[in-house]
């Protein structure tokens, strides 16, 4: 919070989070405020003469017409640089942590606490030299700050000039001055800390057309429903769906640099899963603790509602400050449809026209813009980078109903669709994707990674399992009808191979030691496997060959535990599975003959 106040009004109206304050003028629109005798935290939405309506970000509850509201002059920002890596904000980046010290365990209002701790020092190591001329967007120097994360310290966006003096490498808190430019106006000293308003998106050079796959590590994604770095998807699904879980897999395995969670208007139980387990979680590629590459936004639904509506813009502008960097960003947002309802009701309060369903009718463009700050972009700077954000959003629509508003606007803008099914959930099928409703538009984009890195036959292969499956709904249609048994041989070794493909593919336990995680290889390995199987077994078939006999096949139990064999033995063990599988199927034709 800042402390400079730029004048002072008096609350006039106080509609739970909205406030409506005389004496405002000179204020504008997106200012930060503070609110009452106690300073709550709040944000001018809008304005008329001297009358400003606030959002406040802080419980209402006790404050009284006629208390004052200071202004800041200053829009909601976010504090960025070395410290943000392993935190825990709430909506409005402030460290859960540092309150909790302050205040115990529930936040009090008005506590005002910095983002970023000021006092505490870093090895800071410098790349440019005396007489080096920068832009906005180049690199001053590094600072290590954590293990896995090399925190690059930019030039601001419009500091351009010529390097007068540079610290020499030494340790340094984010107030010292590390650098000093000549610039067109005179000279600028800088230092490892810059702000950002949250509402605008932070500057690049240009967007470019995103190619590389996110591995998640979970095979119904990777394989079937891929997304690129800098893509946007949304996971819609009911209660007890897996919503949630399939995040927190996300923000668990994907090949990110840097993961940005945003737990928005979510249960506190869920969230302090979150806050428990990811201190405690190793990350697979570096063996370094997730946290150090992690940042963690908590706005539970017990908290401000406000507040949530302002997590979404606190974490994707901490999104964007590490893309500059050129990192690879991976948002986790969940759930976005309590974002929506953030705005439902200050919308509400506001006396707004509603919309569908009583959402504003300004919810598409919100969501739109939310989503489109996603991309993979080239850096600014003398020295362009390639960074990218890619968005994962969480909808929960109410009774899993996916007409609803807020799933439908969103589909409109993303590009992959991650359906989870409550059937499949009731199941026990997890991930609860259902692949007949699901797509991903990035299939030919990611196709010339797959096949330069992992397998020329990659596509090939997802398309005829997508077929094979598509095949078996249609004949479960014909099953109600007549029955299992009436089907011709052909089609029942069909329904073998989908069932495989069903519960030894797109099944994972997000919960087991080997099955959580499944690498790219092992994943083509895995659907190579099943689909020799379906080549063999219709042959068989074809032969005489009984559906029994290939039901009981000796290759048809080992392709069900290749999902618990760890990396390092899964070569051997796919390789000595197939021999085995043509030798079995060989030996079946022999039978079948006689």
């Amino acid at each position: 919070m800042n402390d400079d106040m730029h004048g002072q009004g008096y609350i006039e109206m106080i509609a739970g989070p909205v406030v409506k304050a005389r004496g405002m003028r000179g204020s504008r629109m997106y200012d930060v405020v503070a609110v009452g005798n106690e300073k709550l935290i709040g944000e001018i939405i809008g304005l008329e003469d001297d009358m400003a309506v606030i959002q406040v970000y802080e419980e209402t509850t006790g404050i009284a017409p006629g208390e004052p509201v200071l202004a800041t002059g200053v829009p909601l920002s976010v504090e960025l640089g070395p410290g943000i890596m392993s935190m825990i904000y709430d909506g409005i980046q402030r460290p859960l942590e540092k309150i909790m010290d302050r205040t115990g365990d529930f936040i009090a209002r008005g506590v005002s606490v910095t983002a970023l701790d000021h006092s505490r020092k870093w090895h800071f190591v410098p790349v440019c030299s005396q007489g080096d001329r920068l832009f906005g967007g180049d690199e001053m120097g590094n600072v290590k700050e954590t293990p896995t994360v090399l925190h690059r310290i930019l030039v601001p966006s419009g500091a351009d000039g010529t390097v007068d003096w540079v610290a020499p490498e030494g340790d340094y808190d984010i107030d010292e001055a590390i650098c000093r430019l000549k610039t067109s106006s005179g000279q600028r000293e800088l230092n490892m800390h810059q702000k950002w308003p949250v509402r605008m998106a932070r500057p690049y050079r240009s967007k470019l057309d995103p190619a590389r796959p996110l591995i998640t590590g979970q095979r119904v994604l990777d394989t079937f429903f891929p997304l690129t770095k800098g893509g946007t998807a949304a996971i819609p699904g009911g209660f007890g769906t897996g919503k949630t879980v399939t995040q927190h897999q996300l923000a668990k395995w994907s090949d990110a640099d840097i993961i940005v969670y945003i737990g928005c208007g979510e249960r506190g139980n869920e969230m302090t899963d979150v806050l428990r387990e990811f201190p405690h979680l190793e990350d697979p590629r570096t063996k370094e603790p997730l946290m150090s590459r992690t940042v963690l936004i908590a706005n539970t639904s017990n908290m401000p509602v406000a507040a949530r509506e302002a997590s979404v813009y606190t974490g994707i502008t901490i999104a964007e400050y590490f893309r500059d960097m050129g990192y690879d960003v991976a948002l986790m947002a969940d759930s976005t449809s309590r974002w929506a309802e953030a705005l439902r009701e200050i919308s509400g309060r506001l006396e707004e026209m509603p919309g569908e369903e009583g959402y504003p009718a300004y919810l598409a463009s919100r969501l739109a813009n939310f989503y489109e700050r996603a991309g993979l972009v080239q850096t600014i700077g003398s020295k362009p980078e390639e960074g990218s954000i890619s968005v994962i959003g969480a909808v929960s629509p109410p009774g899993g109903d996916f007409s609803e508003p807020v799933t439908q606007n969103t589909l409109r803008i993303v590009k992959v669709f991650w359906a989870l099914d409550a059937l499949l959930a009731d199941k026990r099928h997890f991930p609860s994707i259902n692949w007949l409703k699901s797509y991903s538009l990035y299939l030919e984009k990611v196709e010339t990674w797959w096949k330069e890195n992992v397998d020329s036959n990659w596509l090939s292969m997802r398309n005829e399992s997508m077929a094979l499956l598509q095949k078996e709904a249609e004949l479960q249609e014909i099953i109600q009808l007549v029955g299992p048994d009436a089907l011709p041989p052909s089609q029942q070794a069909v329904l073998e191979v989908t069932r495989m493909l069903r519960e030894d593919f797109l099944q994972q336990n997000a919960f087991h030691d080997v099955d959580s995680y499944c690498s790219e290889t092992k994943q083509v390995s895995m659907l190579g496997a099943i689909l020799l199987f379906h080549r063999l077994s219709s042959q068989a078939v074809d032969r005489g060959a009984t559906i029994d006999m290939v039901r009981s096949c000796r290759s048809r139990v080992a392709i069900s535990r290749l999902p618990k064999v760890d990396e390092a033995s899964f070569p051997k063990e796919i390789e000595t599975l197939k021999k085995d599988m043509i030798q079995e199927f060989k030996a079946m034709g022999a039978h079948s003959r006689q």
